[in-house]
């Protein structure tokens, strides 16, 4: 028996050793490839050298079936070295072909990056894309007609009545052309009523002889035919002129614009339609052309100031010190004993009747521009309307500054005299020397030290583009005369007379009461759907107390948080501002503002009658919960419990207070606070309590959008705001602001301007539209934002930038000038 266990079967039924080296290959393939009966065959031979061999016994009587005997082997049977090895390759197989798409479609990516995405659909064009464009802003002054008397093309649902086309020949001949009238904005500064008030004016005058008179811009009465109103803010409620007009020869004319550069004009405006251009000047006491190429702004500017210094406030230092002061450099003009003694001395001639009159407050315009400007010959037409119009006609009011980026971080302009004055001396036109003050990134970097640098989208902090008020803040720190200083951008241009505006800006804003002031902030004002301003307020109030059914809503942020996430609930209405509102970390002063009574109690009185700390052309909008870019750029606040309280306006021309200015310098000198430039000042005002009012002045459009539809696409943030959601205007949604006449990438606003001065725009306009058809086009007092690189044809004799450095070359004269 032991012999026989160590022994098992051939093929052929013979017996073989265990020890022996039988082909276990063969005998496995054929295992493995043989049927259930073989597999039993050769266990049953196996059995047969037993003791059992022989008995018949052993055999069962019935045999099992087939079938079952193959299904329960099949499932002990393991599986075959051939198909692991089938399965191993296809593992393999898919891991390589896997690997190489990875490969394939990240250099098809980057093809597609260098070269653009060719394959892409492009997107849906927006829907105003769809509105019909308006016409009648081009009427010109043979349409005239009383504003009582004209149907606006828009918003309007009448048809508008058009002037007769080609009324070139026989309606010249039958109608005469309309005469301009002088405009006088100002006060009576000989009135009883001003002189009870005020110390009375000096007149300037733009030589130092005191000859040459500062000539008046002109207007015409009435509007063109069919005129359209503007969409957003309105005249009416700022209380400026809306029924007169102004051609490019009334409002240019008093400074070059018409005449030859050989009679002291630009050259500019020489050709083309010209009927009546010349009657500004044979108006009965108006100045004659004026020699522009004698005229030096700064020395008249001071000798103006000089002549009316008792009318003014003395903030921070005696006014009479500070005349004849050099504006080319942040750093103060040391006197001499002699110097002071004289100007105190000058001074002392106040009588005690003067003492005691009401002083007028000193404000700074300062405009914002850079070192290697080339100045147009239509920029040096801007710039002397601002001088003349708001400090020589004014007394000396208004003081204008140029604010000079000097964007070579490697010169030492605050080290070393020499390269300062080197540097402003070129970078202003002559006639402007004596106006400029130079800044620079580097410098603020030292002024300013200690701000935390995040680089938010790659930018540093203390950048023009990030903090452009930096140097506004220590201009004023520097210059503690200005109660107010104007923030003011190269680019805006003005088809009005600037001190009738600026006047009437104050005077309304200086009228606001601060209930439910920071809620009409954030909102767009359209007088075609809101109705009134008294009920565009009562609107507002119900809007903030009730909240709205608005599904924008659902985009909002959650306020009682910090956080930001949709569709989170929350309630409808929201809290009105009363007083500061205040962050944990803020630097606490003394003299903010503490409202005197509750909201519910106020009747509307408390801020009635103060002076704003902070005036803007854009609305206030809340950031939280929007799509726009900057909204987390905030520098050295705890942001652990949420980003603090903001608010943000779109533009930087505004008017700052020095109380306002002087707190922004303490915040970012001693607590490291800094936000983004277009939320800096209106955030530090929420924060200390102080008065900031946006301005509903009068902004056009080019389509004709359903009133309603763009009331809700303005207004589409919270509960009615233009702010305080993901589907407000601010963000993503900015293109519907391309046809208007205000926003800082707007079409329009450069479009509208060209067209005023004669030139053609995508084929339309130019001269000989004008002498065929209604004449030259006249608009009303508009802000225009951004107008750049207009321009002129400048003709009749040498030009102006071939005598003075730092005036950009004009092109070649053309027909036509987009």
């Amino acid at each position: 028996m032991a012999r026989l266990k160590h022994q098992t079967l051939r093929d052929d039924g013979s017996s073989y050793r265990m020890g022996d080296s039988p082909d276990l290959e063969k005998y496995e393939e054929k295992l493995s490839d043989s049927s259930m009966e073989y597999d039993r065959a050769a266990v049953t031979s196996c059995m047969s050298a037993s003791s059992r061999d022989s008995s018949g016994s052993y055999q069962p009587m019935l045999p099992k079936s087939p079938l079952t005997r193959k299904n329960g082997m099949e499932l002990h049977r393991p599986r075959s070295r051939r198909t692991i090895r089938y399965l191993y390759c296809a593992l393999f197989t898919t891991l390589v072909v896997f690997m190489l798409n990875l490969v394939r479609a990240s250099w098809v990516s980057s093809r597609q990056l260098e070269m653009g995405r060719v394959n892409k659909q492009p997107p849906q064009p927006p829907l105003w894309e769809e509105f019909p464009f308006l016409k009648r802003y081009f009427g010109g002054i043979r349409s005239l007609i009383p504003r009582s008397e004209n149907i606006p093309e828009y918003p309007s649902d009448e048809e508008p009545k058009t002037a007769t086309p080609n009324a070139s020949t026989q309606s010249r001949a039958q109608k005469p052309f309309p005469k301009s009238i002088a405009f006088d904005p100002y006060p009576d500064y000989l009135s009883s009523a001003y002189l009870s008030q005020f110390n009375g004016k000096h007149e300037c005058f733009l030589d130092a002889k005191s000859m040459v008179r500062v000539p008046q811009v002109h207007y015409y009465e009435g509007v063109p035919t069919g005129q359209p109103d503007a969409i957003t803010g309105s005249q009416d409620v700022l209380g400026t002129r809306n029924d007169i007009c102004f051609d490019r020869f009334g409002r240019l004319g008093p400074y070059g614009y018409g005449y030859s550069i050989k009679r002291g004009g630009t050259g500019a405006g020489t050709n083309g339609e010209r009927e009546g251009a010349d009657e500004m000047w044979k108006t009965p006491g108006n100045a004659p052309e004026v020699d522009y190429s004698q005229v030096r702004w700064a020395e008249a500017q001071q000798a103006c100031i000089f002549k009316n210094r008792l009318r003014f406030t003395t903030a921070g230092d005696d006014t009479s010190d500070r005349v004849g002061v050099s504006q080319d450099h942040l750093r103060e003009k040391t006197y001499s004993a002699s110097e002071k003694l004289a100007n105190r001395r000058r001074s002392n001639l106040t009588t005690s009747e003067s003492a005691s009159k009401k002083p007028l407050p000193r404000t700074a315009i300062v405009i914002r521009t850079w070192s290697d400007h080339q100045y147009s010959v239509e920029d040096v037409l801007y710039l002397r309307s601002m001088i003349a119009e708001l400090s020589l006609l004014s007394g000396g009011e208004y003081s204008i500054h140029f604010l000079v980026h000097v964007k070579d971080d490697n010169l030492p302009i605050w080290a070393e005299q020499k390269i300062y004055d080197r540097i402003l001396e070129n970078a202003l036109p002559k006639e402007f020397h004596g106006m400029g003050v130079l800044w620079s990134e580097r410098q603020m970097g030292l002024v300013y030290g200690g701000l935390e640098e995040s680089f938010f989208r790659e930018l540093p902090v203390h950048g023009v583009y990030r903090s452009q008020y930096m140097a506004l803040q220590y201009f004023s720190h520097q210059h503690p005369e200005y109660d107010y200083v104007w923030n003011w951008e190269m680019d805006v241009r003005y088809t009005g007379q600037w001190y009738h505006l600026f006047d009437r800006v104050q005077q309304w804003t200086r009228s606001q009461p601060r209930k439910g002031l920071w809620e009409r902030n954030g909102r767009f004002y359209v007088p075609s759907v809101h109705g009134t301003w008294e009920d565009f307020k009562q609107m507002i109030r119900v809007q903030t107390e009730m909240g709205t059914e608005n599904p924008n809503n659902v985009w909002s942020g959650l306020k009682a948080s910090g956080l930001d996430v949709p569709g989170s609930p929350q309630g409808k209405s929201d809290t009105p501002i009363w007083g500061p509102e205040a962050p944990a970390d803020m630097l606490q002063l003394e003299d903010d503002p503490v409202p005197p009574t509750t909201h519910e109690r106020d009747k509307y009185e408390w801020g009635v009658g103060e002076e704003a700390d902070f005036i803007t052309f854009s609305p206030l909008f809340d950031p939280d919960g929007t799509t726009w870019f900057y909204v987390e750029d905030v520098t050295g606040y705890n942001i652990t419990q949420g980003l603090p309280p903001r608010r943000a306006t779109i533009g930087t021309s505004s008017r700052l207070s020095r109380r306002l200015l002087q707190t922004m310098h303490r915040e970012t000198v001693l607590e490291r606070h800094h936000m983004f430039t277009e939320m800096w000042p209106a955030s530090v005002a929420l924060h200390h309590g102080y008065k900031a009012v946006y301005v509903p002045h009068p902004v056009y459009i080019d389509r004709k959008w359903p009133p309603q539809y763009l009331a809700g696409v303005m207004n589409g943030g919270r509960n009615g705001a233009s702010g305080g959601a993901r589907t407000s205007v601010y963000g993503g949604r900015e293109h519907n602001f391309k046809g208007t006449t205000w926003f800082y990438d707007a079409g329009f606003s450069p479009n509208l301007w060209r067209r005023w001065l004669g030139y053609k725009v995508d084929n339309d306009g130019g001269e000989q539209e004008e002498i065929a058809g209604e004449g030259r086009m006249c608009l009303p007092g508009m802000l225009l934002h951004p107008v750049k690189e207009v321009n002129l044809v400048v003709e009749g004799g040498k030009r102006i930038e071939d005598e003075e450095p730092g005036i950009a070359e004009q092109p070649a004269p053309e027909a036509t000038s987009d």
